[in-house]
């Protein structure tokens, strides 16, 4: 089994979603750290920008440019002991009935075949190294996923995972971390529930301390100080860690107060008119 301590000096790491929010300051937390880092993000220019020591414009949903992507990390800078599958995307608030196509295939294509493609061809090295993957979930993993399904239906098997890697990889003497987040404040964030007005009232929904909000800074110091225990889990701001032990109790009164809330109904009406206004269907 792995020892219980992770020292990042002199290890290689890969982050995704590396050129900005959450995983730009995983890479430099990880830097500062004394690891090797390669960010790989959708957009070459700020992968460039932000890279530590080697950058890579690459989007998580190709799987073979995630293959070369991972070569090229290799060939720069040496096996991969390290990789936080960070890169996500949230979608329009919308339900699922009046949800378009592709919008519902880009947000699993990216949150969830896009974990897979990042962690499948790096786990021969974290293998050989006995190193650890690192997984970022949410709570929205375990939260009501009215409105914006797709991020939780993902977030949800990210989870799932995460914790068939742990198990797979003890084995071999390494380990596996899922990270599951509140409300962090990045561009992502702001898109879905500050600047859309149906998002920001879906926002509000969640009642303090559930509502606080932690920068993307304390997310990426609570995955590094994860990484260095070799945590299973990790989880921030800590007023989550009590629903993420007892979900399967609360989420059952949760569920059904949901269904009877006026002011939820109202807020799904208004997504489904909102829609039905823009494509101009829903009449017979």
């Amino acid at each position: 089994m792995a020892d219980d301590v992770l020292d990042v000096r002199g290890r290689t790491a890969l982050v995704t979603g590396g050129g900005g929010g959450i995983g730009l300051e995983v890479a430099r937390q990880l830097a500062r750290r004394g690891a090797r880092v390669a960010i790989l993000d959708v957009d070459e220019a700020a992968a460039v920008k932000a890279a530590c020591d080697i950058g890579i414009g690459v989007s998580v949903s190709d799987r073979d440019a995630m293959k070369l992507a991972v070569k090229k990390v290799q060939a720069e800078l040496g096996p991969i002991d390290i990789v936080v599958a960070n890169a996500g995307v949230t979608p329009k608030p919308a339900t699922l009935r009046v949800m378009d196509d592709t919008e519902f295939d880009r947000v699993v294509g990216i949150n969830l075949t896009g974990v897979y493609n990042t962690v499948r061809p790096v786990l021969d090295d974290v293998i050989a190294t006995r190193g650890h993957v690192v997984v970022v979930a949410s709570v929205a993993a375990f939260a009501p996923g009215m409105a914006g399904s797709p991020y939780m239906i993902t977030k949800a098997a990210v989870e799932q995972l995460g914790r068939a890697l742990r198990i797979e990889l003890a084995v071999h003497g390494a380990t596996a971390q899922v990270a599951y987040f509140g409300i962090v404040e990045t561009a992502m964030t702001q898109a879905m529930l500050d600047d859309d007005e149906l998002g920001r009232e879906l926002g509000d929904r969640f009642p303090w301390p559930f509502s606080q909000r932690i920068t993307a800074r304390d997310a990426a110091v609570t995955i590094c100080d994860g990484i260095a225990r070799r945590s299973a889990r990790t989880i921030a701001p800590r007023a989550w860690t009590a629903y993420a032990l007892l979900r399967g109790l609360v989420n059952v009164g949760f569920d059904a107060l949901l269904v009877r809330d006026k002011r939820t109904q109202r807020m799904i009406s208004r997504l489904e008119q909102r829609a039905t206004s823009v494509t101009g269907s829903g009449g017979c």
